[in-house]
């Protein structure tokens, strides 16, 4: 185990609120455990963590990121995107591989959207012309997160956004009968529409998506 994980370990499950932990349990259709460790108060202690500890060395980060995927409760696993976000300038692209696994492990919107967004999309614009390696892979995966971590990955490109990119991610998932799928959909198309709403009105008007999509991108 990583010299690390140990001490965050102790300081996370000292910290354990049996009060929370139900509900946050509850919130997650009972898929994972809790410790009851809200995010101001996670926030914090990794703070003090790191402020006791030091930082973590790079090359140290990928193995600290799957021993807390690894354990069973989920504010570890939110720990670990953490400690990700906030080294992330120093990856090199190897760490696709990394989110990828991050993504079909233990999968659930509550880790896959922050990965989508803040990692993969983060990462992607460092290296973009990986794109087309890894949203051709994810695309044809079959794995509904992948899937949506397609779609959200530009979630906040705003003016930078591949808008033939994002419309050909749509239109490949468009007759998905998963309702992550169509609400990713919809999603992506309400954020971008801060950006062009004309475009997405235009967008939703004139192609077949799911109903939910078209509700949810309008709003």
């Amino acid at each position: 185990m990583n010299r690390c994980i140990q001490p965050l370990i102790k300081i996370f499950r000292e910290n354990t609120n049996p009060n929370n932990a139900e509900p946050m349990k509850k919130y997650m259709k009972g898929k994972f455990e809790f410790l009851g460790i809200k995010k101001p108060l996670r926030t914090e202690l990794l703070k003090n963590f790191y402020k006791e500890y030091g930082n973590p060395e790079t090359s140290e980060i990928k193995e600290i990121v799957l021993e807390l995927w690894n354990l069973p409760e989920r504010e570890f696993q939110y720990c670990a995107i953490s400690i990700l976000r906030k080294f992330l300038k120093y990856y090199d692209e190897s760490y696709f591989d990394l989110f990828e696994k991050m993504i079909i492990t233990k999968s659930w919107w509550d880790t896959v959207d922050g990965i989508a967004s803040w990692l993969v999309g983060e990462h992607f614009k460092k290296f973009d012309k990986l794109q087309e390696k890894y949203i051709g892979k994810w695309m044809r995966s079959e794995n509904m997160w992948l899937q949506r971590t397609c779609i959200l990955f530009q979630l906040h490109y705003k003016e930078n956004t591949d808008v033939m990119l994002l419309g050909g991610v749509i239109m490949g998932l468009s007759q998905s009968k998963e309702f992550f799928i169509q609400k990713a959909i919809g999603w992506a198309l309400r954020e971008y529409s801060k950006t062009d709403s004309e475009a997405v009105i235009n967008f939703v008007e004139n192609n077949e998506l799911a109903p939910l999509s078209k509700r949810e991108a309008m709003k």
